[in-house]
């Protein structure tokens, strides 16, 4: 039984890792904000978290619409 925690705590720690990294590398990209995979992160983060999230891509994509997650209610403002 010992052996089964460990395992499952391993994999859990492994995942949020995983998920740690794809969202930075996310808000941290030069390439798109509108990467599917990241505004789903992104959007699921806590709130302290998104928002810093948010400031990066929006220095870098100024011009561009917000991704969801990153908009105001009008859709058209970076929060």
């Amino acid at each position: 039984m010992r052996k089964f925690v460990q395992v499952i705590i391993i994999a859990a720690v492994a995942a949020v890792a995983m998920a740690g990294w794809r969202w930075y590398a996310y808000v941290s990209n030069t390439d798109t904000p509108y990467d599917e995979v990241g505004i789903t992160l992104n959007s699921h983060m806590p709130l302290p978290l998104r928002l810093w999230g948010c400031g990066k891509l929006r220095d870098t994509f100024e011009n561009a619409l917000p991704p969801y997650g990153c908009a105001t209610d009008d859709g058209k403002q970076w929060l």
